[in-house]
């Protein structure tokens, strides 16, 4: 990811993922889904840790859902929340990517 692109599009933030999860858990609360655009990703290895914080939806293009989906169906649901679990106790981004790389199967 860029240094140049703006935080809110770098949701492999520690920092992001704490205030991401804070929003799915209030509309949860709520009764509502949460969702979001998942180009806003900027990284299709935001995938499987936005889900396991319990995103309901993302939609992404063509071309990032096919490499998305297949980190997804590598992981199950419960792996996806450890990921998630441990991805906002890191200190860096860089941290959590490494933490998502090594993860996938």
């Amino acid at each position: 990811m860029s240094e140049k692109v703006s935080y809110l599009y770098q949701p492999l933030n520690p920092s992001l993922l704490r205030l991401i999860k804070m929003a799915i858990d209030g509309a949860h609360k709520e009764g509502k889904w949460c969702g979001m655009c998942g180009e806003m990703a900027g990284d299709e290895l935001a995938a499987p840790v936005l889900l396991g914080l319990g995103l309901d939806e993302f939609s992404m293009s063509a071309s990032s859902i096919l490499r998305a989906r297949k980190m997804i169906r590598s992981l199950s649901k419960a792996e996806m929340t450890e990921l998630a679990a441990k991805a906002i106790e890191m200190e860096t981004m860089d941290d959590v990517v490494e933490l998502v790389k090594n993860s996938l199967k």
